[in-house]
């Protein structure tokens, strides 16, 4: 797994969790209020994306930005395909269990500049194997939304901004779920190929959810 570089040691900033919401939710507001703001956390489920991106709902709303959450959790493809190779294959894990098509289509198309606002937010259950029926929703523009999942850079994912939640590599093997473990190779490759800690806008060190502190920007 790829290593902190030392610049990036030397310049990260502590900072407490709610200051952390409250940097983000002030750079997210500050954007433009006539179209759409899409923003995608990131990170291993260890670093609880999830976590960030519904913390983020209310300050948002308290700044008048009308916000949607969405989880990438909910556009998985089905288990004859995403199970195609086991269920405990990492290379499959990284390339084939997102449908980034459905993805495209129904959240992130639709709030383009002159898209129609209209976005599905979730298309299918994992548990359950079957499509979710939710209803549309329509998010008007200078509305925020809020996408979190994990291996989501490196797709070419349309956003107006991006943050990574990093593990080292010790935290993310202390961190991960015994039944989750098997995954820990494709974050790796993650790693190396995406490299996360340059290609996202913001990066989070969150080793610590107590402690986070901000690696990007310093």
């Amino acid at each position: 797994m790829q290593a902190v570089p030392r610049a990036a040691v030397t310049r990260a900033r502590p900072v407490s969790p709610g200051l952390l919401v409250e940097e983000l939710a002030e750079r997210i507001a500050a954007g433009p209020r006539h179209s759409w703001m899409r923003v995608l956390v990131d990170g291993a489920p260890a670093a609880e994306p999830s976590r960030l991106a519904d913390a983020l709902v209310e300050p948002l709303r308290e700044r008048g930005r009308p916000v949607l959450r969405v989880s990438a959790g909910d556009f998985l493809r089905p288990a004859s395909l995403r199970l195609e190779y086991g269920r405990t294959d990492p290379d499959a894990f990284y390339d084939d269990w997102l449908d980034e098509g459905a993805l495209r289509r129904e959240v992130l198309g639709p709030l383009e500049p002159g898209g129609t606002g209209r976005v599905l937010p979730a298309l299918w259950d994992s548990a359950r194997d079957r499509a979710t029926r939710a209803p549309y929703e329509t998010l008007p523009p200078g509305g925020v939304l809020l996408l979190d999942g994990t291996l989501l850079l490196g797709r070419g994912l349309p956003a107006e901004l991006t943050v990574h939640l990093w593990l080292s590599r010790a935290a993310l093997a202390r961190r991960a779920e015994q039944d989750q473990r098997w995954r820990l190779p494709a974050y790796e490759r993650y790693e190396r190929e995406v490299a996360p800690l340059t290609a996202a806008d913001v990066v989070v060190k969150a080793d610590d959810p107590r402690h986070p502190a901000l690696l990007r920007p310093a």
